[in-house]
Formats: structure tokens, sequence, C-alpha cells
């Protein structure tokens, strides 16, 4: 009767030490796995605009709606001229809005007003080469002193917007970078701390940013012809 009891007694006793185990190496693994540090590491890259944008915006007013336009078509054509003579090609732009207003056709209205019609039109300009852009706009003055009427009333913003496009070609290296960076500072937390450095436990590439180069209040990164791309990757490392 005896020796029937000592086998289930030593088989609880084996099931005792094997689950024993297993609990210790949870708990084993458990805290190794909750020693990483958690590092960000930083890219920036300098760029210049490749593309801008420049809504041109004027209108003509005349009690004679065949006047008005007369008027609105003269402004065109300095218009182009203008952007010519700052080597900007009619090529270069297109029409984007043309607007006839009626002043006696709105019943709210103010028809107290000098002129029945007003027309209005918006000449965009977009080209590859901003620089002509950033200079022509620097001018335009000179189609005030031609007799355009410049507006941005109710139209696109005025100015010219400065565009980079080519953030995809940046990404491969600003990313190797931005982890590099990273590493490097959790190689010096390990080091402080007296552990060795693992392998990348988590990784978050973040996300890529294009801001002003002058970075100042009221500053738009979409006026700067000169910008900053950055990314801020976030990593974890094992700590072993």
């Amino acid at each position: 009767m005896v020796n029937d009891l000592r086998l289930p007694a030593a088989l609880v006793a084996l099931g005792l030490v094997i689950g024993g185990w297993f609990i210790g190496q949870g708990f084993s693994e458990g805290r190794a796995d909750s020693r990483f540090v958690t590092v960000k590491g930083i890219s920036e890259r300098d760029v210049k605009a490749d593309t801008a944008l420049w809504p041109i915006r004027f209108v003509a007013t005349n009690d004679v709606l065949a006047q008005a336009q007369s008027n609105i078509k003269r402004s065109h054509e300095k218009v182009l001229a203008f952007l010519n003579d700052h080597g900007i090609a009619e090529s270069a732009t297109e029409v984007q809005q043309l607007e006839v207003t009626d002043r006696l056709a709105n019943p709210y209205g103010n028809q107290g007003g000098p002129s029945r019609y007003i027309i209005a039109e918006t000449i965009m300009v977009r080209t590859e080469d901003p620089d002509l852009v950033a200079a022509a706009s620097q001018a335009v003055g000179e189609l005030v002193d031609a007799g355009v009427v410049l507006s941005s009333q109710g139209g696109p913003q005025s100015g010219p917007t400065y565009l980079f496009t080519k953030l995809s070609d940046l990404k491969p290296e600003m990313i190797a970078e931005a982890t590099a960076n990273a590493r490097r500072s959790a190689e010096q937390f390990a080091q402080d701390s007296g552990a060795e450095l693992g392998s990348i436990r988590r990784a978050n590439q973040g996300l890529f940013v294009i801001l002003p180069r002058d970075r100042a209040m009221g500053i738009m990164e979409q006026g700067q012809l000169n910008k900053t791309v950055r990314v801020v990757s976030t990593l974890d490392f094992y700590l072993e």
C-alpha cells in the first residue's frame, strides 16, 4: 500500500518542480522584456523650394460692361508683359477665375457705388524656377505703376507659395541618420547605467515636417523659399 502511494506523490512533486521552473522563466523573461530604454533621433536638412505658385488677382470697373471688359483685357496683357519681362513665359500661366459682378443685380448690395460692373480676374503662375517668382514678386509695384488694380479680396491668398516636392528623395537617408542618432543616445545611456545595448524592441519612424528656415512669429513655411525638413524617430532598445 505504501509503494502504491509513492508513485503518485513523486509525480505530483515532479509536476510542482516543472511548474515552478516555467513560472520562474516567465518572471525572468518578463523582467528582461521590461528593461529597455526609449530614445529619440533627429535628422534635419536645409532645402530650397522647387516649385512656386503665384496667384495675381486684378480688377476693372465701369458703368458700361463693354468698357469694363476692355479695361480687364488691358490689365491682363500688362500682367503677362510684366511676367515676361521677369523671365516668366505665358506658358507658365493660366486664367483660373474670371468674375463679373453687377451691382444693380444685387438687391442687398450698395447701389450707390461709382461703377455698376466689377470684373475680377486671377492669373495663376506655376513654375519650377521659384527664383523667378521671388524676384518678380518683389517688383510687383511695376504693375501698379502701369495702372493695374491688384486685389486679394474674395480671391486666393495673395503672394507666392513656395513648395518643396522632393521629400521622398530625402526620406531613406534621413531615416537612417535619425536611427543612428537614436542608437548613439541609447548606447550612451546603456554605458552610463552599466548595461549593454541590445536589439531594437520597437521603432516609430515619426512624421516628416517641412518648417520655415527662419522660425519667427508670423512667418509661414509656404511663404519662404528656403525651408528645413525634419524627422524625429522614436526607438526602444533592450538593455542587457
